[in-house]
């Protein structure tokens, strides 16, 4: 896992880039240093630690966020007296369990084992979805608030189920009596900073509004009147009977300029009415950059609910089950407790679990492709040790 300085550079909205060239060093070097612990060679640990906070504090670090600043998130700092190296192994390993390229059931294995479709193929419509506590919350405060208004932030781990919420929210919506407008600005090529690509900007995120509320108006070209437009739009809209939900997927490449305007867009209102909720969607940084402590976004924290996607942990053997019934086989078939011991024991560590749906897939899908090779008409501990 990366160091407690990635989780304060995010909330405090410097770039690794940034501080790279602050202290004069290379973006790689930075890099290293808050994932692998490696030091830069040309200065002592000492003063290098004391220049990148006499840097972050010009730029709003808090003093309270100094102290453990470079400890890996979860654990002491690899490479430091005390330091378990195999930990510290173990954390990066289970790191890049997130990181897996998608591995794909090959067409043996899905005869070897009868099943009639890959089990960890794309959910196909909303009886398909697995209900956790967490999921099932979410499900329903983003229906709720998408009639009565919210401004929420759904946070998890890539493969944590966030995109399966966003498309069952766009099914609910489109068979709903009272009809919901799911607005959702395009973030191809969204970056935090126009360094590295284009950030979404409120003008965007108001053009966006006006197309998919309004879209047979032309679109302002001035802020002010666009803005306007925007009101206007919603206000007519909402009077004629429709709700409207504003969703950003990606969303922790947001700005904190932009995060702060969308508390205004959340404003608009006709009396007590909301005219727009808002629903952004966005990986683990998102919940670093709205931490209640930061006092650059104290101010939308205070009107956000931020949800966080846990992993699977204790619905593990619920959640494969369901799954490889969809597919029409009986998961303990295939899988007996030391198989689904070691899938935990593989995904799991110190304080930290990686649990999650992607994961899960990523490691059974390999294990079946092995297993189908070998001949072998289950999967084993040792099969998803070795994986």
């Amino acid at each position: 896992m990366p160091m407690q300085l990635n989780r304060v550079l995010e909330m405090i909205d410097v770039g690794k880039s940034e501080l790279a060239r602050a202290v004069r060093l290379s973006p790689a070097t930075i890099t290293n240093l808050i994932h692998y612990g490696k030091w830069p060679k040309s200065r002592s640990v000492e003063a290098f630690q004391a220049e990148v906070i006499d840097y972050l504090r010009t730029q709003g670090l808090q003093p309270h966020h100094e102290n453990g600043l470079f400890d890996f998130e979860g654990g002491p700092l690899a490479g430091t007296q005390g330091t378990d190296p195999s930990q510290n192994r173990r954390g990066n390993n289970l790191e890049s369990m997130m990181l897996l390229r998608k591995q794909n059931l090959t067409q043996k294995a899905r005869q070897a084992f009868g099943l009639a479709r890959d089990p960890f193929g794309e959910v196909r419509d909303s009886s398909e979805v697995f209900l956790t506590h967490d999921i099932r919350y979410v499900r329903e405060s983003m229906r709720v608030g998408a009639k009565f208004g919210t401004f929420m932030a759904i946070v998890g781990e890539s493969g944590a189920g966030k995109s399966t919420l966003r498309k069952d929210l766009a099914t609910w919506a489109a068979s709903e009596h009272d009809p919901v407008i799911l607005i959702e600005p395009y973030v191809l090529g969204m970056e935090e900073s126009d360094e590295r690509g284009k950030s979404l900007k409120a003008l965007h995120i108001a053009e966006a509004i006006i197309r998919a509320v309004a879209p047979s108006e032309k679109v302002a070209h001035s802020a002010e009147t666009r803005f306007r437009q925007v009101h206007t739009c919603l206000l007519e809209s909402y009077r004629a009977g429709n709700r409207h939900v504003l969703i950003i997927e990606e969303a922790h490449g947001l700005p904190i300029a932009t995060l702060k305007h969308l508390k205004r867009f959340y404003e608009l209102e006709d009396g007590f009415n909301k005219l727009l909720s808002i629903i952004l969607v966005g990986q683990p940084e998102l919940g670093n950059r709205l931490d209640e402590r930061n006092p650059r976004v104290r101010e939308i924290v205070q009107r956000c609910e931020v949800v966080k996607l846990r992993p699977l942990n204790d619905h593990l053997e619920q959640y494969l089950a369901h799954r490889f019934k969809l597919a029409g086989v009986d998961i303990t078939q295939l899988m007996d407790a030391a198989a689904f011991q070691a899938l935990r024991a593989k995904l799991t560590g110190q304080g930290f679990s990686a649990l999650y749906p992607l994961a899960v897939h990523n490691v059974l899908t390999a294990a079946l492709n092995e297993a189908a090779d070998l001949g072998i008409d289950a999967v084993t501990s040792d099969l998803i040790k070795g994986v």
